[in-house]
């Protein structure tokens, strides 16, 4: 099973080597670091460190940067892309659960979920976290615990999606998408850690934001996808 990991990385200087050094002590899988041309040094410690790296010409955001790192797995034949955060949020120690969920479960997409056997803390944050749950739920009936998690699994066919529509993004409503293409969608339980260094481009504001442009995506753009269409 050939499995790529996809970095996507934007300012994270203080993060990227130690991230690394997670995804190389617990796995043995290829990467890609994704340098979303970082204003840091990001890019040099890479090349420093001999990363696996594209680096792009021009900041596109974390959707154009997940996608050329989608078009890189499916160029070179990768069985499973999987998208893990360059902040040092995410533990590699978990992304074999995620392979052998795709493995053992047949299914096209495994999300790395915070709340599969834990109970979600009562905050704002999580507030937006159960409404868009609870809007996936809505137009596919799917219970999806952990609708903003990042760290998420794709198999060939996924990818291939991935590739075929660049309206597809690394959020939830991409998810729906994929459900309403027919596709099989699965969690299971990961800790995540909290984010040493930098901030979140997520603040209170942007989140409010972010929660209503998920909840009308999904349900007045993705809730009509066609399995045999777009």
């Amino acid at each position: 099973m050939k499995v790529l990991i996809i970095i996507p990385a934007y300012n994270e200087a203080l993060n990227i080597e130690k991230t690394m050094k997670d995804v190389k002590n617990n796995t043995k899988y290829d990467y890609c670091i994704i340098n979303d041309c970082s204003k840091d040094n990001t890019k040099e410690i890479c090349k420093k460190n001999n990363f696996n790296m594209i680096s792009l010409p021009v900041n596109y955001g974390l959707t154009s940067a997940i996608q050329v790192g989608m078009k890189y797995a499916y160029q070179n034949d990768y069985d499973i892309a999987i998208q893990f955060d360059g902040d040092g949020q995410h533990q590699a120690k978990y992304l074999k659960k995620l392979v052998e969920k795709i493995e053992k479960e047949n299914c096209d997409i495994a999300i790395g979920s915070r709340f599969v056997s834990q109970k979600k803390p009562h905050s704002m944050r999580m507030l937006g976290s159960n409404l868009i749950q609870f809007a996936i739920k809505l137009v596919t009936w799917k219970k999806i615990s952990d609708p903003t998690s990042g760290m998420r699994a794709y198999n060939k066919k996924a990818i291939k999606e991935f590739v075929s529509n660049t309206s597809l993004t690394p959020e939830p409503d991409t998810i729906v998408y994929m459900l309403k293409k027919g596709m099989k969608v699965e969690e299971t339980q990961v800790e995540m850690s909290e984010r040493e260094f930098g901030e979140s481009y997520l603040n209170p504001i942007k989140s409010i934001e972010y929660m209503f442009s998920m909840m009308f995506s999904i349900i007045f753009v993705r809730s009509f996808t066609k399995k045999g269409g777009k």
